[in-house]
């Protein structure tokens, strides 16, 4: 019983970061869009999974895919490896460290 309660309130965690991640990626979209910056630095970007389940994957992908200025592409089919387009990537460690630590980490939790 309290692993479930576990789960449960991690996934709210996971909500709220995600709403977080959402509000954050929406302005920095729209800075971009609207800016006068020069063009952003997109990137495709191979993100290693360590997750269990084709749910927790599924997850993931859709987590970032939701948020906006990132785009799931393919998984591969040995499901250790998101491929991802992101609009603006300060570089590819950076991605993949912020996705780790924030999406990956709680649905890992989740997943038990």
């Amino acid at each position: 019983m309290k692993n479930i309660i576990h789960r449960i309130l991690t996934a709210i965690l996971l909500a709220g970061i995600f709403l977080r991640e959402l509000v954050v990626s929406s302005i920095a979209v729209a800075r971009s869009v609207l800016g006068e910056r020069d063009a952003a630095a997109s990137a495709i970007i191979a993100v290693p999974v360590t997750l269990k389940t084709r749910a927790g994957v599924t997850a993931l992908a859709n987590c970032v895919t939701l948020t906006p200025g990132t785009t799931s592409l393919h998984v591969s089919e040995d499901m250790e490896t998101l491929y991802i387009h992101v609009l603006d990537a300060p570089s590819s460690e950076t991605v993949i460290a912020d996705i780790k630590n924030t999406f990956e980490a709680r649905i890992k939790e989740i997943e038990g």
